[in-house]
């Protein structure tokens, strides 16, 4: 059995989306995802499946189609992956939460950086899917522009590492 984790776009931000965890949770298990978790109000998920990463993401996106009139938009990563960026923070001295991932569908282009306004002194840095950023003076303060972003989600750095964890953890229960 795989384990995967999903984020959600658009949940349960700003007053759109809503959609309660115990709700997302149920989704998943009527779809035949087994052993499943959300973490936090904001469409993470957590759980095991046989299917492989393109399956799962249409099988879920069509429940949530299904219930709430519109697919939210769905980014998969397995445990290894999101133990990997978990561990890559590129800002090593940057408070967790001061630290955002957003994650992708699909790698940005190479030259998605060239489109950076980032008045504020953030950083940043994209490693694979991911696109790592810090806000010295915190996210809601911040005027940087990034179109690259815009087909992401994102999480801070204190989410992405809960979220790895309850993967690994699930990936050594046995049922």
């Amino acid at each position: 059995m795989n384990v995967y984790i999903a984020l959600l776009r658009a949940i349960n931000v700003g007053g759109t989306g809503a959609l309660p965890m115990a709700e997302l949770r149920s989704i998943c298990e009527e779809i035949g995802f087994e052993a499943v978790k959300t973490y936090i109000q904001s469409g993470n998920v957590v759980f095991r499946s046989s299917l492989g990463e393109k399956a799962v993401r249409e099988r879920l996106e069509k429940a949530l189609e299904a219930k709430m009139g519109k697919a939210p938009g769905v980014i998969l990563r397995s445990a290894g992956e999101m133990r990997a960026v978990a561990q890559s923070s590129p800002f090593p001295h940057a408070k967790p939460n001061f630290m955002l991932v957003t994650f992708l569908p699909k790698p940005p282009a190479k030259d998605a950086l060239d489109a950076l306004s980032a008045p504020g002194g953030e950083e940043v840095e994209i490693i694979g899917r991911e696109i790592h950023i810090h806000f010295p003076e915190g996210s809601g303060k911040s005027r940087l522009k990034l179109p690259a972003l815009k087909t992401g989600t994102a999480r801070n750095l204190n989410t992405v590492r809960k979220l790895a964890e309850m993967a690994t953890e699930l990936e050594g229960k046995a049922d």
